[in-house]
């Protein structure tokens, strides 16, 4: 799984308000490590990458998450829903793949 976040600059060279709402809050929710790209939709260049991905996409809102697997992508523009689906389900597996081998000392990671 790849997580890209994508993040907008106004047409007045500002950050947008809830991009940096949204980038702190991943990183005091400790999910920051687990994004593998930052890319910036910047208003003022709309050959921007963020701002091609959105046209692409057909995004009007940022900012957005892309969580690219083998066989699909899919687009969060709400940070709760992209929390609860994405990072709570894989920290989900990983703590009962933990408790399984700690109730299973004969078992380990290959």
């Amino acid at each position: 799984m790849r997580i890209t976040f994508v993040k907008k600059i106004l047409a007045n060279g500002e950050p947008c308000g809830k991009c940096a709402d949204v980038e702190s809050r991943l990183e005091r929710d400790g999910y920051w490590d687990r994004i593998d790209r930052t890319v910036v939709a910047d208003e003022r260049d709309p050959a921007s990458e963020g701002m091609r991905i959105a046209a692409d996409l057909g995004i009007s809102r940022a900012p957005f998450f892309l969580v690219e697997e083998p066989t699909k992508t899919t687009v969060y523009d709400i940070y709760f829903k992209f929390v609860n689906e994405v990072m709570k389900a894989e920290t989900s597996a990983v703590e009962s793949a933990r408790d399984l081998l700690h109730q299973n000392p004969d078992l380990d990671f290959i």
